[in-house]
Parts: structure tokens; C-alpha cells; sequence
């Protein structure tokens, strides 16, 4: 039995040798390592040898069953691992840079903004864009059934209470400014908000806006006016044509709208002013004495302007961008200019 194990030894390491692809190894393994292999095979007739040769046997018999699992199971391993091609590096091609990325055509906008008013001496306030319907119609001088509440189409949540809305604008950050603070102050309102509206080249159903607001003793049109004027400037440049319409807004008395000479048409009329030469920029106006009334400001001591304006039509008239639905389309041709 002894002088078999040691045949079989040395055909097992002969064959290991020999051994030079995944199919030979199988081979290997059918031949020597399966159940009906020939080491299963000197297993069984382990039990006819004598009991006193047994335990030499069997110590040779399990040294060749573990050499030929452990030489089996490295061989595999090796065949199992795919080898790495090497690959020649050209040092004569150009070297590969790596694409750098940048703000956002609005956020750079939306900066320059908060900048100019920083130095206006305006600080700035947030809040989420999640409101109730107090501070974003109710003490905003918009009534429970007031007509300008169809103004704007609005995006109502779906919530135990029924007066959660997303933001229509972000003058309820204003009711909140008021609210908590004690006058004087000056302060801008960033944000997104929300509108269900036809998407269009001038408009979104979801945007951004700056909104300001100045809450003091004696403030005047003439301030607010002087304030609307030195940003327009300091943004569209000193050469600017500027016009203020009377409008409506329910929180300011009286109101009105801001409008510049068309950057595309130099005033003289296009698909994107609609002919009129003129755009819309800003709405504004004296701050409605119920407003400060439901802010618990008295009116007849404090008084205070209002403004606001969309960031993505600020972001077009300084960039050339004729349609309002390029900044939001991922267009890397377009982004990657700014």
C-alpha cells in the first residue's frame, strides 16, 4: 500500500507540472480530487490494510491528499486572478487635463446681487420654502377671498393642515423679518419659489427671487426710487434706460413696476419684450400700513419700502440668453460659457 501512495505521488506531481491551462487543471482535478478519484479510491481500501500498518498508511495517505488539494487550489487561484496587461505609456501625447466646473450662470448672478446690496447697507434674511397660508397671502394684506389671490397659482401641500403651501414669493420672509425684529432695518430675501405656471422663454413654475425690504421713520418713494436706481446701475451699467409704471401689489400702496430698455433690441422691440422696448425688472412700493399693522408696527410712527425681482431674468438681461428655459437644461454648450 505504502509503495502505491508513493506511485501515486509521483504521477500527482508529474501531472502538477504538466499543467498549463485551466483545462488541464480540470483534468487534474476529475482525475485525482472527485469522489470516484483515485485518491478516494486508496481512502477506501484503507480499510483492508492491517490495524498495525494503519496508522503509517494513513499519515502518507493524508500528506498526498492534502499536497494535491493545497497544489490544486493554488493553481486555481492563479488561473482565477486576470493578469493585468501592461500597457506602454506614450510620454510624446499631450497630457489629459481635467475638466474644471463653475457657479451657476444664476447663483453668480444671485452673488453679485447680494453684493451690491451688502454695500447698500442691506443685510440678508432666509427662511423655508414651506409656508402657511398667513405669512404668504394673510398678513400680506391678501384676504381669505381678496381677488389677487388668483395673482398667483399655487402649489398647495397635501398635509393634515390644509394651509401649507410652497412659497409664491419671498415676502412671507419679510412678514417673518418683521415679525421678530424691532425697527429700524434693512434687509434682502433670497430664495426659490414656486408657481404653477406655463413654462415658457420667460417664465418658470419654479424660479428664484431677491426681495428687500426697509422699515424706518420717514422713509419716502424718493428712497425707494434712489435705491431701485443704484443697483439697476450698478448691474446693467450706468448708460441704462430705466421707467417706473404704476401697478398693484395688496402689501404696498401705492406700487409700481420697474422696467429697462430692451438689452436685445436697444429699445426697439422684439419677441422677448414683446415689442414694447422695454423690460420688467422689478416690482415695488411703499410698505401697506396693514402690513405693519400685522407685524405689530405702528404705521403712523414707522414706514418702509418694499421691492423685489426674479434672479433668472436679471441672469438673461447680463448674459444675452433669450429663452429662460436654456439656464435649467444641463446644456454644457451654454453653461460652460460662464
Amino acid at each position: 500500500m505504502l509503495n502505491e501512495i508513493s506511485t501515486l505521488r509521483t504521477l500527482i506531481e508529474s501531472q502538477l507540472s504538466a499543467i498549463s491551462s485551466p483545462e488541464s487543471l480540470e483534468q487534474f482535478r476529475l482525475a485525482h480530487l472527485v469522489k470516484k478519484g483515485t485518491l478516494t479510491a486508496l481512502m477506501e481500501r484503507l480499510r483492508d490494510v492491517p490495524k498495525e500498518d494503519k496508522p503509517a498508511v494513513g499519515k502518507e495517505l493524508n500528506l498526498l491528499r492534502v499536497f494535491a488539494e493545497n497544489e490544486f487550489a493554488q493553481l486555481k487561484s492563479e488561473y482565477d486572478t486576470p493578469k493585468i496587461q501592461t500597457q506602454k505609456l506614450d510620454v510624446t501625447l499631450p497630457g489629459r487635463r481635467n475638466k474644471q466646473g463653475s457657479v451657476h450662470p444664476v447663483m453668480q448672478t444671485l452673488d453679485e446681487i447680494l453684493s451690491v446690496f451688502c454695500k447698500m447697507g442691506f443685510s440678508v434674511a432666509e427662511s423655508a420654502d414651506l409656508e402657511d397660508d398667513y405669512h404668504n397671502f394673510e398678513a400680506l394684506n391678501f384676504a381669505p377671498d381678496h381677488p389677487a389671490r388668483d395673482m398667483q397659482d399655487t402649489f398647495f401641500i397635501k398635509d393634515e393642515r390644509s394651509d401649507l403651501l410652497l412659497r409664491t414669493h419671498t415676502s412671507s420672509v419679510q412678514i417673518r423679518l418683521m415679525q421678530s425684529q424691532t425697527p429700524p432695518f434693512r434687509s434682502v430675501m433670497p430664495g426659490r419659489v414656486y408657481r404653477n405656471e406655463a413654462i415658457s422663454a420667460r417664465s418658470l413654475a419654479e424660479f428664484h427671487q431677491v426681495e428687500g425690504l426697509c422699515i424706518d421713520t420717514n422713509v419716502t418713494f424718493a428712497e425707494l426710487k434712489g435705491t431701485i436706481i443704484t443697483f439697476a446701475k450698478e448691474m446693467y451699467g450706468s448708460g441704462s434706460k430705466f421707467r417706473f409704471r404704476p401697478s398693484y401689489f395688496p402689501f404696498t400702496e401705492p406700487s409700481a413696476e420697474v422696467d429697462i430698455s430692451c438689452y436685445l433690441c436697444n429699445g426697439k422691440g422684439c419677441r422677448i419684450c414683446k415689442y414694447s422696448g422695454w423690460l420688467e425688472i422689478c416690482g415695488c412700493g411703499m410698505v401697506h400700513p396693514t402690513v405693519l399693522k400685522n407685524c405689530k408696527i405702528d404705521p403712523e410712527i414707522y414706514s418702509g419700502y418694499a421691492f423685489g425681482f426674479g434672479i433668472e431674468r436679471v441672469t438673461m438681461l447680463r448674459t444675452g440668453i433669450d429663452d429662460i428655459r436654456l439656464l435649467y437644461e444641463n446644456d454644457v454648450r451654454v453653461l460652460e460659457q460662464f
